[in-house]
């Protein structure tokens, strides 16, 4: 019996550029971790990388449900939109990164009090962009791979998942350091970011 497809390198691949991407892409999830990174350092900010392991629980089922019962051409149509919605985030991280932003408007408004877990996945539960960039970009190609063999799906999902975390994590460890090398560091990031999405 075939375990491992032959087509499993592909997604896992997207898995890691988008995982990474949405890591590193300023938001509202990124500024909130930055942000309690400075005011109460990295070794209390660190468990909340694991924030968008329960908050996309309910995003990707329902994503995945609206996507597994629409037409196909629909899902190619979303496909296209998706590109589409890639290019304009690319071109977002790239005037982000141009303009030396790394913390976006209306960040230091976040309240301070939320320091656990679930608070954090409820900034991301709150936040639109885990819901754009699951209908419009990773939900597809998840749901493509998944129809080819789970094995392609489970291993693309797996690889976003780790690599987000994983970058989240270097995010907090980097800020935690000094506020100015986390602050060079995440232009670097934000401009891999740009150039992850751009390919």
């Amino acid at each position: 019996m075939r375990i491992i497809s032959g087509n499993m390198l592909p997604y896992v691949i997207q898995g890691i550029v988008y995982g990474f991407a949405a890591a590193t892409q300023p938001g509202p999830f990124q500024a909130y971790l930055i942000l309690q990174t400075l005011k109460q350092g990295w070794r209390k900010t660190l468990p909340m990388v694991l924030a968008p392991l329960l908050s996309d629980g309910p995003i990707l089922a329902l994503v995945l449900l609206v996507l597994a019962t629409v037409p196909g051409w629909l899902v190619q149509i979303l496909e296209i939109a998706g590109g589409m919605f890639v290019i304009y985030l690319a071109l977002q991280a790239w005037r982000s990164w141009r303009s030396h932003d790394s913390i976006p408007d209306g960040a230091a408004t976040m309240p301070s009090s939320g320091r656990t877990v679930f608070q954090a996945a409820l900034v991301n539960l709150l936040n639109p962009s885990p819901y754009l960039f699951w209908s419009l970009v990773t939900g597809p190609i998840l749901l493509t791979g998944w129809r080819q063999a789970p094995v392609n799906g489970i291993s693309m999902l797996a690889a976003f998942y780790l690599t987000m975390v994983a970058a989240c994590a270097a995010v907090i460890l980097l800020f935690g350091m000094t506020r100015r090398l986390g602050f060079g560091t995440t232009r670097i990031m934000q401009l891999l970011s740009t150039l992850a999405l751009a390919t």
